[in-house]
């Protein structure tokens, strides 16, 4: 038997390696119109950023050594150009320009997917760049070595478009992303998204969002970058990341069906139209395991697994059948991990399937134990059968672990309850005893029993303050920091007390910071007779991030020194650990014990801590001097003050 394989990175190169593990027997050609096989496509961004210093790391095998170790003829710079269906042939284009022809009795698919490249004025411009192999990385990198290169800017916010401005930034550039959309990352919720979104900005991205590319002007060796809206960006280098399509060109023109997807039509045995040939990886489109519609899937762990299924079908016949991909993907952006799984609330909404969701914010290990960071967990799940659609997951800490809970039960067509019974490993170091993916399944079942009825952040905002009553049940410390217009506060341990304060003729909407003393709340008034009461998911974090306003980059820079008085001495505080208004809380007493231009500097696990410390500046006199993030660890520098106000200034 001959196996002919027709690309050697991800899905290629697998499925020869597993086909020579299955027999001896045959022979196996396999052609790359590259020069390189079997290299870390995914981490081509980390090489430019100079993460990893040793370009030879990104290669798994060389052409030579895989060749000999698994006795394939692998034929590197080899374009295959045509495929003869009847005769069962190929037609390869060598580099030199030669051709002829090879044979096959079984034919494999794997030619990955092509980058978006839309035709605008001056796309071909000296200075543009996608990424997508190993060519690409070299040209990049020469680049920014060779040009002088100090700004950069990456056009398409997906994942990979994130990963490469934090590695630009990483190597000293001034980066700006512009992204068509009103978010980045395309399979997270806007909610979500909008988590990732500060963390950008105050990581020193300019975040150009709803904003599309027009044109591209050559200015000498800069690129002006402009924008529909009018604006203008000044840019050395522009990275292209608006993302890829299937490459099907060889398939169709051979006459093999193409999905309504437009990717390569397999079936459960990832076989095409033709029983003589299969495919694999980001040219295939097949049905979504949780909504059965076609879709295509460019991540490298599936077509992996693609690879080792249809290598078996190949030898031994259709025996093994894929379950398909629910699109599990993960990204570093700066300090942050970002993950998600399955169908956003989105998608879903799109499709019109009825969902409900949850929304947690959790630490990823216990609190009390050094280390313990936040994350932020969104489910979608059925309503009445809790089915579990999807989940994102945006923290530091842990978010991979469960991220991949997630995906299991979801693969498995699970339940919520699914997410209680699971038995975690738990010390503190690694998790609490209630893990956050067990809590976001107790929240979910609560809503679904109706013992919560959940108000999502954009009912909340869309909300008539003459029409509901919205209720802050923090603390009045947390309260006078910012809380949403029209909400009176009545802190949860006094609500029992203060229930002829809340009108019963109304709906109530209660919030605390994250939810679960909302909960509690509305347990409490729910059985003192008030019948319409609903508790915002995700609380007060979700909400501020979600209608945070994202404006316009302006650059801007702090005056850190004061004529008032000569800095003393800096207090440094650990707040770790603690969830609001614990660090604010912590920094006010920390302050008030020390003297005018003295400086405290304070770290804190809570995300929202800078933004609460600024404001709690503006609002008291004192100076925020600076903020910083290193692996979920947030450092807030601030100057005692007595009647000096300083205003950011202009650079």
């Amino acid at each position: 038997m001959k196996h002919v394989i027709i690309g050697g990175v991800a899905g290629g190169a697998t499925a020869a390696a597993r086909i020579r593990r299955n027999t001896e027997n045959a022979e196996i050609v396999m052609f790359e119109k590259g020069e390189y096989i079997s290299y870390a496509n995914c981490g081509l961004p980390y090489y430019i950023g100079g993460v990893i210093e040793d370009r030879d790391k990104l290669f798994v095998q060389t052409p030579e050594t895989f060749g000999k170790r698994f006795n394939i003829d692998v034929r590197v710079n080899s374009e295959v150009i045509r495929i003869d269906r009847i005769g069962k042939k190929v037609k390869i284009r060598t580099k030199d320009g030669k051709t002829y022809e090879e044979t096959y009795d079984r034919l494999l698919l794997s030619p990955g997917a092509l980058p978006v490249v839309p035709p605008l004025p001056g796309i071909d411009s000296e200075g543009i760049f996608t990424l997508r192999n190993v060519n690409d990385t070299d040209r990049i990198k020469k680049y920014i070595q060779g040009c002088g290169v100090r700004k950069a800017v990456i056009v398409g916010a997906g994942f990979i478009g994130l990963e490469m401005a934090e590695n630009l930034c990483h190597a000293g550039l001034d980066v700006s992303v512009v992204e068509m959309a009103d978010q980045v990352m395309g399979p997270l919720d806007y909610s979500m998204a909008a988590l990732v979104h500060g963390h950008l900005i105050q990581n020193g991205v300019g975040l150009y969002l709803g904003q599309a590319v027009e044109a591209f002007e050559p200015q000498g060796k800069a690129i002006s970058v402009k924008l529909k809206s009018g604006l203008q960006l000044e840019a050395d280098i522009v990275i292209l990341s608006i993302g890829v399509r299937a490459e099907t060109r060889l398939a169709a023109d051979a006459g093999i069906k193409i999905g309504e997807m437009k990717g390569i039509q397999v079936n459960e045995y990832l076989q095409t139209s033709d029983e003589n040939i299969y495919a694999v990886g980001d040219a295939i489109e097949f049905p979504h395991p949780v909504t059965g519609k076609s879709w295509l899937n460019f991540l490298a762990g599936p077509a992996n697994r693609q690879a080792r299924i249809v290598a078996d079908n190949m030898v031994f016949g259709n025996t093994v059948k894929y379950e398909g991909s629910i699109g599990t993907a993960i990204a570093k952006v700066f300090d942050l991990t970002v993950a998600s799984t399955g169908l956003p609330a989105k998608r879903l909404k799109a499709m019109e399937i009825p969902y409900l969701s949850a929304t947690i914010h959790s630490g990823s290990n216990a609190g009390y134990y050094p280390g313990a960071t936040q994350m932020a967990i969104k489910i979608t799940f059925a309503p009445e059968s809790g089915r579990l659609y999807g989940a994102q997951i945006v923290g530091h800490s842990g978010v991979d672990k469960r991220i991949d809970e997630f995906a299991l039960v979801i693969k498995k067509g699970g339940t919520v309850h699914d997410l209680t019974e699971q038995e975690h490993a738990y010390a503190p170091p690694f998790s609490s005893a209630k893990d956050p993916a067990a809590v976001s399944g107790y929240v979910a079942g609560n809503i679904l029993s109706g013992k919560m009825t959940p108000l999502y952040w954009r009912e909340m905002q869309e909300a008539d303050p003459d029409k509901v009553a919205v209720i802050d049940v923090r603390t009045p410390e947390e309260y006078s920091l910012g809380h949403i217009d029209g909400a009176v506060n009545i802190p949860l341990d006094e609500l029992r007390s203060r229930l002829d304060e809340i009108p019963s003729g109304k709906p109530v909407f209660l919030y605390c910071g994250v939810g679960l003393r909302g909960y509690l709340a509305s347990n409490i008034l729910k059985d003192n007779g008030f019948r319409d009461v609903r508790n915002l998911v995700g609380g007060l974090k979700t909400y501020k991030a979600a209608v945070a306003e994202i404006c316009i980059p302006d650059k801007v820079k702090r005056q850190d020194t004061c004529n008032c008085k000569a800095v003393r001495e800096t207090v440094r505080i650990d707040a770790c650990g603690l969830q609001c208004p614990g660090p604010i809380m912590k920094l006010k007493k920390s302050v008030d014990g020390i003297y005018p231009g003295e400086r405290i500097e304070i770290t804190a696990t809570d995300t929202g801590f800078p933004a609460d410390a600024e404001a709690w500046c503006k609002s008291t006199g004192n100076m925020f001097i600076s903020s910083s993030c290193e692996k979920g660890i947030y450092r807030v520098m601030i100057e005692k003050r007595e009647s000096c106000h300083e205003e950011p200034v202009p650079e």
